[in-house]
């Protein structure tokens, strides 16, 4: 891996429209991008279409490029719209939809990790608000505050194990919620699945 004064170099190379440059950073990113990719949409060459299409992206938007934020932060936000994007296009099957939330390991991090539009956020918000008030409680201070389950239980005086049931149940509460909304579970689960594996 390049160093950070290298890799600073290669940024602002690639805004000159260096080539070379570009290969570099294709070079230096492609693999694992391809792999996390790979991992969600299960076919190679599906994959590698959405990592030549990344790149294209970012070639199309070097000179929009903030060279003071994570590039690598940036590719993989590019990279989990276009896999958002995949699924959005097959979302008229309602049987990937029940395998992505089957294959989801992170659903308990979609709401506070998800970036999403203010009209989903608004859902989102909604699903929350429809949770019963304990429950819903738990879940403000647990996920959407960050808070343990022991400072939680000191909180509200209740046992860890019972915010751990509700944290289980709000969960399995918003996922029959959101099932209503494909567009917005989709981002969830793309967004969830991103944050596990990178």
């Amino acid at each position: 891996m390049a160093s950070d004064n290298e890799h600073q170099l290669l940024i602002n190379q690639l805004q000159q429209d260096n080539q070379l440059a570009f290969t570099q950073l294709y070079d230096l990113y492609s693999h694992r991008l391809y792999r996390n990719i790979l991992r969600m949409v299960k076919d190679d060459n599906i994959a590698q279409e959405l990592l030549q299409d990344l790149f294209l992206k970012i070639w199309e938007k070097r000179h929009s490029i903030n060279p003071e934020s994570s590039f690598k932060s940036y590719l993989y936000k590019i990279a989990e719209n276009l896999v958002y994007g995949h699924f959005r296009g097959m979302a008229k099957d309602k049987r990937l939809i029940e395998r992505l939330i089957l294959s989801s390991t992170a659903f308990d991090t979609y709401a506070e990790e998800a970036i999403i539009t203010k009209e989903n956020q608004d859902l989102l918000k909604e699903a929350i608000e429809s949770l019963p008030p304990q429950r819903k409680q738990v879940y403000t201070l647990c996920k959407l505050e960050g808070k343990s389950y022991e400072e939680v239980s000191l909180e509200m005086g209740i046992a860890t194990s019972t915010i751990r049931n509700q944290i289980v149940q709000a969960n399995k509460s918003l996922r029959d919620y959101l099932k209503s909304n494909d567009d917005l579970l989709i981002a969830l689960i793309v967004a969830g699945l991103f944050r596990h594996i990178n």
